[in-house]
């Protein structure tokens, strides 16, 4: 007798980019628009792209928070690709270290975590506008993570740090852990539990960011 297959979901995590998509205030606005078209005579349709590498759902190379970080080439595409763990993290201010760890905890028992965390802070999946509140990270939470050996820390959020932050304590601890950071994810239809991440970002040369396609995998 065999036995059927698995039939493994693909869930897309990515914010979906549009013209009326908000950006960090301050960063160039996303555009899409076309600038051939078929219908008035070129050859083919072709659309141009102009926006922030911050824009959307995004992975911060440590050059951009870093001077003497590596840039975007430098991060290594296996550290984005495999086991991860989506932990809800719900409430208010900033993301605590004891409850993310206690989640986690929970949901292996004793078995070791995988090296990648998405954190579910309860952002909606499509912002009508900037969301000037929303719950920035600890250093004492990445510090935390960084302990059970995580290479990849990613949120729904628009940043590990808060809005009005300026010396970027959040940031700093990344790139003293060496843990890389992926911002604006869309969690809000996923549920806790373990995942395999495919988190890709666009080969740009010496780049401090990148928007990314995040897609989780389901196990079973």
């Amino acid at each position: 007798m065999t036995t059927a297959p698995r039939r493994h979901r693909l869930i897309d995590v990515t914010r979906e980019l549009a013209g009326d998509h908000p950006t960090w205030p301050g960063d160039d606005p996303f555009s899409l628009r076309q600038v051939a078209h078929m219908a008035r005579g070129d050859s083919v349709n072709v659309m141009r792209i102009e926006t922030s590498n911050h824009v959307g759902t995004h992975l911060d190379a440590p050059y951009h928070y870093d001077d003497a970080g590596e840039r975007l080439q430098g991060v290594p595409l296996e550290a984005l690709v495999g086991p991860c763990l989506v932990v809800d993290a719900p409430g208010d201010g900033p993301v605590a270290a004891d409850g993310v760890v206690a989640g986690i905890r929970r949901m292996l028992r004793d078995e070791p975590p995988p090296p990648r965390v998405l954190l579910r802070t309860g952002q909606r999946d499509r912002w009508e506008t900037f969301p000037e509140d929303f719950r920035p990270l600890t250093v004492e939470l990445v510090e935390a993570l960084a302990d059970l050996g995580m290479r990849v820390v990613g949120t729904d959020a628009p940043s590990v740090d808060a809005l009005t932050s300026k010396d970027l304590p959040v940031h700093a601890a990344f790139a003293r852990t060496g843990l890389v950071i992926v911002e604006g994810l869309a969690l809000a239809e996923v549920r806790p539990g373990a995942y395999e991440l495919l988190c890709l970002p666009l080969r740009l040369r010496d780049a401090d960011a990148s928007p990314v396609r995040a897609v989780l995998r389901t196990l079973d």
